[in-house]
């Protein structure tokens, strides 16, 4: 059992899609699935097949394509839970079953209501008919850091002895201290017997901003896989965020000894794609792919930088993915010369997605002068959504407003098909936009968020809007660019529209009815 190189367990659609508002489609939850195979991460945490048909969907789906990762489904310690993961993983290459079970008193008590032998017994019967279907099972100890530690450590034998070939230690509320948790996993493996046969991981959540720092000091405890997001995403104030844990490792190898199988080159292109999806933007001054991860307005840091780059960064922009070149390309350029961009940037499209992005690309060069590579990318981000189910379409935009008269917004909306034409009023000229729309779509949604940002420099930089609406305690984001920034405010609010639409059908469907966000 190789223990030099750190696993990396993703969570990202699983426990990142639980971020309030994150909620996934099939197709979307396999466009950064392929990008994690990409990255070569190590296993991929796909959902929880049993929480919904969308759900077991999208599993299987995941499975049926990953090859080069293994694909693993989360479990409840019941048997229909452990069956339903079983067939979503059915046309996997390597298929995991985590399952899981608190082990604090209080979680035992006031949650699951079972007395601390009936837990050790529900472990014992869960993980070997976990392994009976899959042979690969992990085992996670939930609310582990707040559990007594005695207690832990039989919980974590008996998984052991059922077979259970990996041992999550979750740091389920955030709570712990990096030295606590440390001790907490160098503990475990010293004390039960057969620990040093299994892989320890660690998942910590970061309601305390602990949760890097936890995962790195598990390891310093003998941990050899780290369960994390892309982003750090996930419940409450997130999870461990995937590119942190990795280029700590990375940058201080000297220290730890130890790395991993990422190509971090594809952290930039992964934080993108998820925060397209999600609606969910990363802060500036985020750690590793923030738009100021590498960024200098200091005078002393710019001298300094100029004079030798290791005076004031410690991993190069290139090791994460940043491209510093503009894409020499305009609209004379042919659609070999975009391949060949494509191909660099280490996109491969099927002949129909070419012929949709060129002709996107050349709308573009005939708007601005410059391309850049994140110009690019937003372009092929834009054209993931299911368009061709979209029950919404805008046809024409015209806004008018100033000093001299009121905002207005003139739209023409394809509703099913039909066009549908309405005038607006607001108190500005997006809020026109958002109030034509929703009266054209008959839409009771509210605008939880919007974000508007430039990708690149310049007056004709491409603009991109993300919002966030909630409907009937359904949530969806949507996201749109363009080098008008209201009509990337109408398509983002269009998009998420029609993303809402979806969910609405798939719940009549599955007889789902969603509870009010409070």
């Amino acid at each position: 059992m190789d223990k030099t190189t750190i696993r990396i367990f993703d969570t990202t659609l699983r426990d990142g899609e639980q971020s309030p508002g994150a909620s996934m489609q099939k197709e979307e939850k396999l466009q950064i699935a392929r990008q994690l195979e990409k990255m070569g991460v190590d296993i991929i945490e796909a959902g929880f097949p049993v929480a919904s048909p969308d759900d077991f969907a999208a599993v299987a789906a995941i499975a049926s394509e990953i090859r080069g990762a293994s694909v693993c489904a989360l479990a409840r310690c019941r048997p229909e839970d452990i069956d339903t993961a079983a067939r979503a993983l059915e046309g996997a290459a390597a298929p995991r079953i985590h399952v899981f079970l608190a082990t604090s008193a209080l979680h035992m008590e006031k949650k699951l209501g079972m007395s601390p032998e009936a837990v050790l017994g529900t472990i014992d019967r869960s993980v070997r008919q976990a392994v009976a279907r899959v042979g690969e099972v992990e085992f996670s100890a939930e609310d582990a850091t707040r559990s007594d530690r005695d207690f832990l450590a039989r919980a974590v034998g008996a998984a052991i002895a059922a077979g259970a070939r990996t041992i999550n230690i979750p740091d389920t509320v955030g709570y712990a201290l990096p030295s606590e948790f440390r001790d907490l996993v160098a503990f475990l493996i010293d004390s039960v017997p057969g620990a040093r046969d299994v892989i320890f991981s660690a998942h910590c959540h970061n309601d305390l901003g602990l949760a890097v720092a936890n995962s790195l000091a598990a390891i310093e405890g003998g941990a050899r896989q780290i369960e994390c997001t892309i982003n750090g995403i996930g419940e409450r104030a997130g999870n461990a965020a995937m590119e942190e844990v990795v280029m700590a490792l990375k940058v201080r190898r000297a220290f730890f000894g130890l790395e991993t199988r990422v190509r971090t080159e594809e952290f930039i292109r992964a934080s993108r794609l998820v925060q397209t999806i999600t609606g969910m933007l990363v802060q500036p001054n985020k750690a590793i792919v923030g738009a100021n991860a590498f960024a200098h307005e200091s005078g002393i840091h710019q001298d300094g930088l100029l004079k030798d780059k290791r005076t004031y960064e410690i991993m190069l922009p290139e090791q994460v993915g940043l491209s510093e070149g503009a894409l020499v390309l305009g609209k004379h350029s042919g659609r070999h010369a975009f391949r060949s961009r494509l191909e660099a940037l280490g996109y491969r499209l099927s002949e129909e997605e070419l012929v949709q992005s060129f002709a996107r690309f050349k709308k573009l060069a005939d708007q601005k002068k410059e391309i850049y590579d994140e110009d690019l990318e937003t372009l092929l981000s834009e054209g993931t959504s299911d368009q061709d189910k979209d029950r919404f379409r805008l046809e024409r935009l015209a806004v008018s407003g100033g000093t001299l008269m009121p905002p207005t917004a003139t739209i023409v909306l394809a509703v099913d098909g039909e066009e549908r034409q309405m005038a607006g009023l607001g108190s500005g000229p997006v809020d026109a936009i958002y109030r034509t729309l929703s009266k054209l779509t008959g839409s009771t949604a509210r605008l939880l968020s919007f974000t508007v940002k430039g990708i690149t420099g310049g007056s004709d930089a491409l603009g991109e809007v993300t919002v966030r609406l909630e409907e009937e305690g359904r949530v969806a984001a949507g996201h749109g660019a363009d080098t008008d920034i209201l009509v990337a405010s109408a398509r983002a609010y269009l998009e998420a529209l029609n993303r809402l639409q979806r969910k609405k059908e798939r719940d009549r469907k599955a007889g789902i009815t969603p509870q009010p966000v409070l």
